[in-house]
């Protein structure tokens, strides 16, 4: 009896030792599709090659769970939580869309801004409207402010370093093309833009009245090709010049 005793003790004692319970604790972030980060912290307790019980629970923002039972993958508590993934060109916007819409509200507000000013210079070079509002500083300002939001949203730690990406502090392509990456980066550079250009056909513009050279087809290019603009305007000039000594 005592070696039968024996003999089932050590079986059992053999049977036992091959489970021996684990516990195992590991997370992962995974990226999802809108935008935002989740952090899974999966719990597995089971033996050694397979694993005694199998549930999975799933919890998210909306509180939706699901359990789903697998013998083969062992027993997990797996719990998600939501973080916020970092968007580098995100500042004070709180979703992805409202950045977007104050990109492309700023990018219409200033393309239409500088229209009645070439207007005027082309349709009407000699009144006296067009001449005041060629002189005023205002819609410099506008455009500044506005550039200077923009810059301000658009603003990451790493703006300088993409800006100055080689070792000689010089700018490169690759950096520029990807902080450029960002519709508001864009939108500030864009207003940028429309504020020298508009800087440019006022200098042609008041250069033409000082030296009664003809600006409209000067003022019309500085829109949108700002140097070829300045190009025809000193092209005009010599011409002008040439044909008024002869």
């Amino acid at each position: 009896m005592a070696s039968s005793s024996s003999s089932s003790s050590s079986s059992s004692s053999s049977i036992y030792s091959q489970i021996s319970l684990k516990v195992g604790r590991s997370w992962q972030l995974h990226s999802t599709h809108d935008g935002v980060q989740r952090r899974v912290i999966s719990v597995g307790i089971g033996g050694s090659d397979t694993e005694l019980f199998g549930t999975r629970v799933v919890e998210t923002i909306g509180t939706k769970l699901s359990n789903k039972w697998s013998f083969a993958g062992g027993s997990r508590f797996v719990v998600i939580s939501d973080v916020p993934k970092l968007n580098p060109f995100r500042k004070c916007c709180g979703v992805s869309a409202s950045c977007s819409q104050i990109a492309s509200s700023a990018f219409t507000l200033g393309t239409v801004a500088v229209l009645p000013f070439y207007t005027l210079m082309v349709l009407a070079p000699k009144a006296e409207l067009t001449k005041k509002s060629v002189e005023s500083g205002t819609p410099y300002v506008v455009l500044g402010l506005l550039y200077g939001y923009l810059l301000y949203l658009s603003w990451t730690p790493d703006t300088i370093r993409m800006m100055f990406a080689s070792k000689y502090w010089l700018p490169e392509l690759p950096g520029i093309a990807k902080m450029f990456s960002s519709e508001l980066t864009l939108a500030s550079a864009w207003i940028h833009l429309l504020a020298v250009d508009l800087f440019a056909a006022r200098q042609v513009f008041l250069e033409g009245l000082e030296f009664d050279v003809e600006t409209r087809h000067s003022v019309s290019l500085c829109l949108l090709f700002c140097p070829i603009g300045i190009i025809v305007h000193v092209m005009t000039k010599l011409l002008t010049k040439r044909s008024s000594n002869t």
